[in-house]
């Protein structure tokens, strides 16, 4: 299987399958597992955000996008009238940190800051997709009520991804390689 880009093809290995399936998978568990229902929206504060992190700064915008989308199983168990938007938003939010951690880690040189960076530009896009969503769904009110636990969330994901993201490459330093491949 392979996806074209404007200035080279990219073959996705089998590797990057299952690992975009475990996860996809892990994120629905740590986004089930790990729900706090906000009842204005009949939405959830959820854990699944660090797993998506964690997914994209390891291992791309392929497996981040993968990861993200596989919270769509965790709305359809918990909240279905959020699974649609659910897809969208996080899978983009998992592409996109994947994809700007790889183009800063060009630039900056400094891992960590270039995570948070697209943690923080990821994690806006989270916040701003559900913020849109909400506000045609149940209206401005409660989507505005809302926009602080997603804020938190993305925060909270922050916090835990980056640190788990750096014990990662150390604990296994042949990652290190398999991102300068991809990265």
């Amino acid at each position: 299987m392979r996806l074209k880009s404007a200035t080279k093809k990219h073959k996705i290995s089998t590797f990057q399958i299952a690992t975009a399936a475990i996860f996809a998978a892990l994120v629905a568990v740590a986004t089930i597992a790990f729900a706090f229902p906000i009842t204005a929206t009949s939405g959830y504060f959820n854990l699944g955000e660090t797993v998506i992190y964690v997914a994209a700064l390891l291992f791309g915008p392929f497996i981040g996008l993968i990861a993200g989308a596989g919270a769509t199983i965790a709305d359809i168990v918990l909240v279905p009238p959020y699974a649609p938007v659910t897809f969208v938003v996080k899978a983009v939010e998992g592409c996109l940190v994947g994809f700007l951690v790889k183009k800063l880690n060009s630039r900056l040189r400094n891992f960590t800051l270039c995570a948070v960076i697209a943690i923080l530009i990821g994690g806006f896009e989270m916040i701003t997709g559900y913020f849109i969503y909400e506000t045609f769904v149940y209206g401005y009110g409660v989507a505005l009520a809302e926009l602080p636990v997603n804020i938190v969330q993305m925060l909270f994901g922050l916090v835990i991804a980056v640190p788990i993201m750096q014990t990662v490459l150390r604990v296994f330093p042949q990652l290190k390689n398999y991102l300068q491949e991809i990265h």
